[in-house]
């Protein structure tokens, strides 16, 4: 799909050691995002942070925890991430999601496009 334009990320907040089916809850978000056919997910880890209980992870020496923040952001049309988040009803039984508007710029990789140089000619190709 190529997204340009108007869209909608939504970022889900979860913890590192929640799961699903006993693997980790960001894999199954996001390969049920893949299988939706939403434009894009990335997931990241926290270095630290706290959620409902208060209570504050770190990754700091002496405070090996699984307990870490994993932020999953999931990028496409407002219609397309909205019909999609009654998958997260399914999986997430605590957490935080927020949706936010954003612009959309899809770059393609070279190969899948045309060389520019400002000029409407392609780039030179080196000798």
């Amino acid at each position: 799909m190529r997204l340009q334009g108007p869209a909608l990320r939504l970022t889900v907040f979860v913890c590192e050691s929640d799961t699903w089916h006993h693997r980790p809850l960001y894999f199954e978000i996001v390969h049920r995002a893949h299988r939706f056919g939403l434009a894009g997910a990335s997931v990241v880890r926290g270095i630290e942070g706290y959620g409902a209980s208060s209570r504050i992870h770190t990754v700091r020496i002496l405070s090996l925890t699984e307990e870490m923040p994993v932020e999953i952001t999931l990028i496409d049309s407002e219609e397309a991430v909205r019909a999609f988040l009654p998958q997260l009803d399914e999986l997430i039984p605590e957490g935080l999601a927020v949706l936010e508007p954003v612009e959309a710029i899809h770059y393609l990789g070279r190969s899948a496009r045309p060389a520019a140089t400002g000029t409407g000619e392609p780039f030179p190709h080196p000798a």
